[in-house]
């Protein structure tokens, strides 16, 4: 995902400058991302990624880090532990 220098989300086969977000993690463990590369001019406020009510993408430049539409939650990932065989495991198969 990218966003070009009018604030709109698109994406991209190729990762270039437009494709870097800054992750930021509040203690509600809400996630926003907002733009590396553009944020306003006269005011330095930095471009955020949002999504509408509707689950359409928003414009960088009008989302706000208080608005509900630049919060997301991370979706935690199952890991799995896997041992390393031990050679007192190994079945030998010419054994009777």
């Amino acid at each position: 995902i990218a966003m070009n220098a009018e604030g709109y989300l698109y994406t991209s086969a190729h990762f270039t400058a437009e494709c870097r977000f800054k992750e930021c993690v509040f203690e509600n463990y809400y996630v926003m991302y907002s733009s590396t590369l553009y944020r306003q001019r006269e005011s330095g406020r930095s471009w955020y990624l949002g999504i509408n009510k509707e689950g359409q993408p928003m414009k960088g430049n009008r989302v706000k880090k208080t608005k509900a539409a630049a919060h997301f939650l991370p979706k935690l990932l199952e890991v799995a532990m896997y041992r390393e065989p031990s050679l007192h495991n190994v079945v030998d198969p010419a054994a009777p």
